[in-house]
């Protein structure tokens, strides 16, 4: 049997107060399962995870601590290092504040440092507002940018997941219009490498496929469609493939997620946002994970906004946050066999 001494320690961050981080983040922990599989701890605020327990009508109580070290790790307990103290006015559900968001950022400073000291063994990011962050001072399209930043990470790569697909982004948050001009062979290139390499590192898999997809319809029909193809994206295939990775593409979209899904590659390299996604939501849609590849750390993070219209009702769905923590378990557990 597994000494809890040594299940990986799992840093997870609230979010916003006033979204559904918190609700999630109780509903996951009254689970035993993911006390099996790591050793949580919470960065966020007492107040606000006191009421969200009140509100779900669980019987969970909060164990606050200066640090990891303190953690006790025991179901019907949440380990809370509480980075925040938020006053009554400034946590109310479906309702955003800038002092909220202050704190939600915090969380995430906080969980960055801790895991890039080796305090804990991966982070889990709940969601946040992205207009909120801004208006508390920190202009980042999102966690991962904020993250990649905190990390001095340059070249990092958007992959979401489930059980039956993976995606990995080319380009991530942009314009329809912009991703052609976006897109070069050296950044197509990079996100196989940095995919391939995490998947061999901290997925487990010795020899990954990778399959990736065309930008243009029938993979632009021998230029018929759109030149990408044969200027970008198979330069750069042919590149990996050269140095030794299992690579294929570039495959017309419209049929090459039905081919990954099925099980015949590990991950697809898409283009842009909504090709990759949209056939990952379909199949994943309460239960994908975000996960950031390519840092120094591990980190995870619920696939799914702050849902302000459900928050304090106790209709959220936890799926996804638990679905982020079993899989940050995972490669931690994966990344620290690579070191011994």
């Amino acid at each position: 049997m597994c000494n809890v001494s040594d299940l990986p320690l799992i840093g997870i961050t609230m979010g916003d107060p006033a979204g559904i981080g918190p609700e999630i983040i109780v509903k996951a922990l009254v689970d035993k399962e993911i006390y099996r599989l790591c050793r949580p701890v919470i960065l966020g605020d007492p107040k606000v995870l006191s009421s969200s327990i009140s509100k779900c009508g669980q019987k969970i109580s909060l164990n606050i601590i200066s640090g990891p070290p303190e953690a006790r790790s025991r179901t019907g307990e949440m380990d809370l290092i509480a980075v925040s103290r938020l006053k009554a006015g400034q946590i109310l559900p479906e309702r955003p504040t800038l002092e909220g968001g202050k704190a939600m950022v915090d969380y995430i400073i906080r969980a960055v440092d801790m895991t890039r000291k080796g305090e804990v063994d991966a982070m889990v990011t709940c969601p946040i507002s992205k207009i909120l962050m801004h208006q508390a001072g920190y202009v980042y399209e999102g966690h991962t940018q904020l993250i990649s930043s905190l990390t001095n990470t340059h070249d990092y790569v958007m992959m979401l997941a489930g059980e039956r697909l993976q995606v990995a982004l080319v380009t991530i948050h942009c314009p329809l219009k912009e991703v052609s001009a976006l897109l070069d062979q050296e950044k197509v290139y990079r996100t196989i490498i940095i995919t391939a390499t995490a998947l061999r590192n901290d997925f487990g898999f010795k020899r990954p496929r990778l399959a990736v997809a065309a930008l243009n319809p029938h993979a632009g029909e021998s230029g018929l469609f759109g030149s990408e193809e044969e200027e970008i994206i198979r330069p750069a295939i042919a590149r990996a493939r050269d140095e030794g990775y299992r690579v294929e593409g570039p495959f017309p979209a419209d049929t090459l997620f039905h081919k990954a899904a099925s099980g015949h590659f590990e991950t697809v390299v898409a283009m842009y946002h909504d090709q990759g996604l949209i056939p990952l939501k379909l199949l994943h849609f309460s239960d994908a994970v975000n996960v950031t590849l390519g840092l120094p750390i591990i980190r995870t993070s619920v696939d799914h906004g702050t849902a302000y219209d459900i928050a304090g009702t106790g209709q959220a769905d936890a799926s996804s946050l638990k679905a982020a923590i079993t899989m940050a378990a995972s490669m931690a557990k994966n990344r620290q066999t690579q070191v011994e």
